[in-house]
């Protein structure tokens, strides 16, 4: 058989071109708000654009922030993706929300004295590794990928920021991984041959 793996559709957009990024690589992915079906999932996408705030009222409204939280905690694989990866820090200064916990750190806004540098931070740039991953074997390091944000992680422990991106004056975490948990800012479904290189090694991956 098959995996079963579940992309979490929490009305945060973007799950059909997340879905369609799968199946380019062979993934046969199925969107889903039911927590019993993430919870028998063997492999979880959570992306997502949109806000943190709305988002996390959703989560909790459905009872998906505790699907996912027992799915990371029996040890099944799950990718982030921008607003997924957001969430899965402690809190988010967007509304001043607590998140889903699930790596120790903070998201916070981007603020510029030079008026050249936009927000949100719209485009291509670059992913430069900090550590040694299972997911970024197959991506050149410095890679460019296509960014939509104006919020940024900050995780507690630099040992979980796996990638960073510099944007304004500004180095920030672009990629972030704890355990089995793997997450990037950038969006991976349009981020061309390289985004759909990390979402292929992801069908792989068994986490750590």
């Amino acid at each position: 058989m098959g995996q079963s793996i579940t992309i979490v559709d929490y009305d945060a957009g973007n799950l059909r071109s997340v879905q369609r990024a799968c199946q380019a690589v062979g993934l046969e992915a199925a969107i889903t708000a039911d927590p019993e079906e993430i919870l028998k999932s063997d492999r979880v996408i959570f992306p997502g654009v949109g806000t943190a705030e709305s988002a996390m009222v959703t989560l909790r409204a459905r009872g998906i922030d505790q699907a996912l939280t027992d799915f990371v905690q029996r040890g099944q694989p799950l990718l982030g993706i921008c607003l997924g990866l957001q969430v899965l820090l402690d809190h988010t200064e967007e509304g001043d929300r607590s998140c889903l916990g699930l790596i120790p750190g903070r998201c916070h806004r981007f603020g510029f004295s030079d008026p050249s540098f936009k927000i949100p931070q719209i485009g291509w740039n670059a992913a430069n590794r900090t550590s040694d991953h299972a997911l970024l074997a197959a991506v050149p390091d410095g890679t460019e990928f296509y960014f939509v944000h104006s919020y940024y992680a900050v995780p507690d422990d630099e040992v979980h920021v796996l990638a960073e991106t510099t944007y304004g004056d500004r180095t920030f975490a672009s990629v972030i991984g704890r355990d089995n948990v793997f997450a990037t800012q950038f969006h991976l479904e349009k981020s061309g041959r390289f985004g759909l290189a990390l979402l292929s090694a992801f069908r792989h991956w068994e986490g750590g």
